[in-house]
């Protein structure tokens, strides 16, 4: 064997598979459920309004993870720059959001 058979031998590269739907469907199904839990806490009517609140929050923070990550394709690679963008701006209008009831209320 020579020392060219062996550089290509070890130089081989895997193709990059594609993802297929059947995570997509997967994900569908688990924001169908989730959206059906949050609906089904707030048609019931002895649910505990504090406690309703927080399963909505909750639901809504998996939801936009959920979202954000098989939707929006950020959990592929290459994507930091979008994924910091958007952290930042997150920060930014929630940073406005309370300068402006604070304002409001002072």
């Amino acid at each position: 064997m020579t020392a060219n058979q062996q550089s290509n031998e070890v130089t081989v590269k895997h193709r990059h598979r594609p993802e297929g739907p059947e995570k997509h469907i997967l994900v569908f199904i688990f924001s169908i459920i989730l959206t059906a839990i949050a609906f089904a806490a707030v048609m019931a009517g002895g649910v505990n309004a504090t406690f309703a609140v927080i399963l909505l929050l909750v639901m809504a923070v998996l939801q936009v993870v959920v979202q954000m990550g098989y939707w929006m394709h950020l959990k592929d690679k290459g994507h930091l720059m979008p994924i910091l963008f958007m952290i930042g701006g997150f920060f930014v209008a929630s940073t406005a959001i309370v300068m402006a009831l604070f304002w409001v209320w002072w």
